[in-house]
C-alpha cells in the first residue's frame, strides 16, 4: 500500500445570514460569507471531507478581496501534490504548502483532509465528543446592542440553562453596561454564574485601568482583549496591576514569535481561534507555550458554520478542555446547515442520531 495519496479539491460558497444585528466594537454584522471546501479522493466523489474557511472581515489575515481567487489558484495546485496518509504528515505538509497570511484557508483544508482520511462522516478527531459520550461546557454570548436587548438576551440565556455567561461591552454607555452586571450579579453569586465580558479592544489605554476596576467589583472571571492589539507595553502594564484576569483575543493574531508576545505581555489567559491563529498546529503551539507559563486557555469558534464548529469542537475535545468554551454560534444563522451539534444546558453536544445536512 502507498504511504502518499492524490485529493481532488472543490469549494461552495455560502453567504449566511444573522438572525439578528450582531453588534460588535467594529460594527453591526447581518451575514458571513463562508467557503466551504470539500475533499474527495479521484473516482469516489461519494467519501467526502469538508472544512470551512471562514475569514473575519476587519480582523483576519486573509480578509482579502481576492480571497476567493487565492483560494481557487490554491485548490488547483494542491490538486497536483502526493498526500502522506496519516493526520501528522498531512498537518505538517499544510503548514509547509499554506502560508501563514491565509490562516482560514489552511485550517478549512486541514479539517477538510482530516474528515476525508477518517471516512468522510465529519469526524476530524477522534474523541468521545464525536460519538456523543461528552458535553463540552460553553459560555452563553451576550451581544452588544441597546440595553433592553442585551437584557433580553441574559434572560434567554439564563433561562437555557447557562452558567456562564460572555458580554460583549464597549457600543453603549459603560454605565449601562454596569447596570447589566450588577443586575446579573443581584440574583447570581460568581459561584452560581461565571461571567466574563469582551471589550474587543475598546478601551482607550488612558482609561482601561479605571475600567478595570469598575468591573472587578462583579466578580468577574475575566476580561477579554480590554485595548486594541498591537500595544505590548500598555497591555502589560494592564496584566501586571489588573485587579481581574485579561485574557488576550485578537492580540494572538498574526503572531509569529508566540513565546515573544507570551513573555512580553504575562496574559493571565489567552483565547484561541483555530481560523485566525493558523489552524491545529498553531494552536497547539500557543497552548504549550501557554501551559508552560502557567497562562490558562481555552477555545472558541469565530462564527463559522456548523461546519467550522463541528471541526473546532472536536479539536477542543482533543485536546482535553475542561472550562467553559466558546462554541455557541451555531444558533446564530437564519440558513445554517442542521447538524448532530445541538446546545442543550449550557453545553455543546454531539448527538450522532441526527444527520448532517449536506453543504450544497
Amino acid at each position: 500500500m502507498s504511504d502518499f495519496t492524490q485529493i481532488t479539491f472543490d469549494y461552495l460558497k455560502r453567504t449566511l445570514s444573522f438572525k439578528f444585528d450582531a453588534g460588535t466594537s467594529r460594527g453591526v454584522l447581518k451575514t458571513k460569507e463562508v467557503y466551504w471546501i470539500k475533499a474527495f479522493f479521484e473516482g469516489n466523489s461519494q467519501r467526502v471531507g469538508w472544512g470551512e474557511a471562514a475569514p473575519l472581515v476587519k480582523l483576519s489575515l486573509d480578509d482579502r478581496v481576492d480571497f476567493e481567487q487565492v483560494l481557487q489558484e490554491t485548490l488547483k495546485e494542491l490538486a497536483q501534490v502526493k498526500w502522506e496518509i496519516d493526520q501528522k504528515g498531512v498537518l505538517i505538509q499544510l503548514s509547509k504548502l499554506i502560508p501563514f497570511e491565509l490562516p482560514s484557508l489552511r485550517f478549512a483544508l486541514e479539517t477538510a483532509i482530516l474528515d476525508l482520511l477518517n471516512g468522510g462522516v465529519k469526524k476530524i478527531f477522534e474523541g468521545d465528543f464525536v460519538v456523543g459520550k461528552k458535553a463540552i461546557p460553553i459560555n452563553g454570548l451576550i451581544w452588544m446592542g441597546q440595553k433592553d436587548f442585551m437584557l433580553e438576551q441574559i434572560e434567554e440565556k439564563l433561562e437555557e440553562g447557562f452558567d456562564c455567561l460572555k458580554m460583549k461591552i464597549g457600543a453603549i454607555d459603560f454605565t449601562q453596561e454596569l447596570d447589566l452586571l450588577e443586575y446579573i450579579r443581584t440574583r447570581f453569586s460568581k459561584d452560581e454564574i461565571v461571567l466574563r465580558v469582551d471589550a474587543n479592544g475598546a478601551f482607550a489605554v488612558e482609561e482601561a485601568a479605571e475600567k478595570l476596576d469598575k468591573l472587578a467589583k462583579y466578580d468577574l472571571h475575566s476580561i477579554e482583549q480590554p485595548i486594541r492589539a498591537g500595544n505590548w507595553d500598555a497591555m502589560k502594564k494592564l496584566c501586571a496591576i489588573t485587579p481581574l484576569p485579561i485574557a488576550l483575543d485578537e492580540e494572538l493574531i498574526g503572531v509569529k514569535d508566540k513565546a515573544g508576545l507570551l513573555d512580553a505581555v504575562r496574559p493571565q489567559h489567552i483565547i484561541l481561534k483555530p481560523t485566525l491563529v493558523g489552524g491545529i498546529l498553531e494552536t497547539q503551539e500557543w497552548i504549550a507555550l501557554a501551559e508552560e507559563r502557567g497562562i490558562g486557555w481555552w477555545m472558541t469558534s469565530a462564527l463559522e458554520s456548523n461546519i467550522g464548529l463541528n471541526a473546532i469542537s472536536q479539536f477542543a475535545d482533543k485536546l482535553g478542555a475542561t472550562i467553559q468554551q466558546g462554541l455557541g454560534t451555531g444558533k446564530l444563522y437564519n440558513n445554517n446547515l442542521e447538524s448532530p451539534l445541538v446546545i442543550s444546558q449550557g453545553h455543546i453536544i454531539y448527538n450522532p442520531t441526527l444527520v448532517w445536512e449536506e453543504p450544497s
